[in-house]
């Protein structure tokens, strides 16, 4: 007898069948947008000939066309009579039947298994030692399986004990983006931009709580009655966010946004038709001549992907400072410091705010701030660390336009508690600011930079901007794909001093004009 439980006569000449792999089910169909998985920002698709002949936007841009307006209303009338078709995953057999059988075997195993032995086990070495418990346990039900059915209920029996149980097949998918928990019975995924319901399910509400505290503890955090609140992230970046009840009527509620594999860059951002190329010239150099950038732009817009991609522009040779609520950002330079806010304690003590953290990180020598996001009076500090040496310092912030952006900015810091006149907060903010990036996650899915904007200056009360680029909306294909064009306003940039330092004028002012 070992800390797992009694081997007996029937795992001890079974040969090994190595470490459990994810299962990829032969003969299972694929999800159709399997093959771009993990693109944040997905191409336009190009329109065949018989689209384009119904819906050019070109052709007859007052009058939409007529197949569109058919679709939308079609479309409309499904919603109302709740005839939409359900877009979430096909139902799969082979899983659900391993599920089944997952709940049958796992009660028995955990009879046989020491859980703190188990604990200091990776996946790999777990799968090992669980092989003959497994088949001892499957013996007692009477239930015989093959290998490609032992490999997956291996895997599903260690997701259960060591991994986050039912989410590990959603977090391996890399076509998912986001992952939104709503109570045990219903998980919702995002795809492409699009929200479809998933098929797992959680064994009731206790199996969900256990798996939220399992997220939040790894990072040193706790989620309970008293802080039914927490953000927390995992191992790979991913950004989560637990709510349970009282607050969620629901049951707990987890909020999963999935960090990318492969960093997203500018380059790939206009590839996919984010952006165009005179774009990605300008927000290279922005980000490389340390212009102070701000990116709005609402929830799921792409705002740290860009914060992220802007990044690769500083030179190695600069030290670096993040700072987030839940450390998410992923600099691939050398000197790069990230930082972290505390929550309080459970006597409501101990908190370590952004602000704090942005004091403090002025006097660690830092040539560039980097804020995951500015949510209240921390925005003040900010703008005075752009303003005494911190240029190229940059952040994100919630707004649907980058003259809202400046006006939330101005709010943000009257929400301090420091009493200065309006008018000096809006100078204050037109000295530090150059650029305000605009990013949207259009109807349609697709994630685009709809504005690039300078800060020029004060003109009387009143900031004054400069667009320099613009997207603008012409139409939508039938099947709902929007149509347009970026739109260069063609105009002088008054950050082209700026560039000119660097070196980067005179492709500055080609990219602009």
């Amino acid at each position: 007898m070992n800390a797992f439980g009694k081997r007996g006569g029937m795992g001890g000449g079974r040969p090994s069948f190595g470490s459990a792999k994810p299962m990829k089910g032969s003969g299972v169909p694929k999800p159709k947008d399997s093959d771009e998985g993990g693109k944040q920002f997905p191409p336009v698709e190009d329109l065949g000939e018989e689209e384009v002949s119904s819906a050019d936007p070109l052709a007859n841009p007052s009058s939409p066309s007529p197949a569109a307006s058919l679709t939308a209303m079609d479309k409309l009338n499904k919603r109302m009579n709740n005839q939409e078709s359900d877009e979430g995953d096909d139902g799969d057999g082979f899983e659900a039947s391993v599920h089944k059988i997952k709940e049958q075997v796992l009660p028995r195993l955990l009879e046989r298994v020491d859980p703190e032995a188990a604990a200091t086990l990776g996946k790999d070495e777990l799968a090992e030692e669980f092989r003959p418990i497994i088949s001892e346990v499957l013996a007692e039900l009477k239930i015989t399986l093959n290998r490609r059915e032992q490999f997956a209920l291996e895997k599903v029996l260690v997701d259960e004990l060591l991994g986050l149980g039912p989410l590990e097949e959603l977090l391996a998918d890399p076509a998912v983006s986001d992952i939104m928990v709503n109570g045990p019975d219903q998980t919702f995924v995002e795809r492409k931009g699009k929200l479809s319901l998933s098929k797992i399910r959680f064994r009731d509400e206790e199996h969900l709580f256990q798996i939220a505290q399992r997220i939040v503890n790894k990072v040193g955090r706790r989620v309970d009655q008293t802080t039914p609140l927490a953000d927390a992230r995992l191992q790979d970046g991913s950004r989560v966010n637990v709510i349970i009840p009282p607050l969620s009527l629901k049951g707990t509620a987890i909020s999963i946004r999935k960090f990318s594999d492969k960093p997203i860059t500018i380059d790939m951002m206009r590839g996919f038709g984010s952006m165009s190329e005179q774009m990605a010239t300008v927000l290279k150099i922005a980000g490389a001549s340390r212009m102070n950038i701000v990116i709005s732009g609402g929830t799921g817009s792409g705002k740290t992907t860009m914060l992220n991609a802007l990044s690769k522009m500083i030179d190695p040779g600069e030290r670096v400072i993040t700072i987030e609520d839940a450390a998410e950002l992923r600099l691939q330079q050398p000197h790069w410091l990230p930082l972290e806010t505390r929550p309080a304690n459970l006597e409501g003590q101990g908190a370590i705010s952004i602000r704090d953290l942005v004091i403090n990180a002025l006097r660690m020598r830092p040539d560039r701030i980097i804020l995951g996001e500015i949510r209240g009076q921390e925005c003040f500090d900010l703008l005075a660390a752009m303003n005494t040496g911190h240029d190229g310092s940059m952040a994100t912030l919630h707004s649907n336009s980058p003259r809202e952006c400046l006006a939330r900015m101005e709010n943000m810091v009257m929400m301090g508690d420091i009493k200065i006149p309006k008018e000096a907060i809006s100078r204050q903010i037109a000295d530090s600011v150059d650029l305000i990036v605009q990013v949207k996650r259009l109807r349609d899915g697709t994630r685009r930079t709809t504005n690039i904007t300078e800060v020029i200056g004060m003109e009387g009360e009143v900031i004054v901007t400069q667009e320099l680029f613009k997207f603008e909306y012409h139409d939508e294909t039938p099947d709902g794909k929007i149509i347009g064009e970026y739109a260069s306003m063609g105009l002088r940039p008054y950050t082209i001093d700026k560039a000119k330092q660097f070196g980067f004028d005179q492709p500055y002012l080609e990219a602009c004009l």
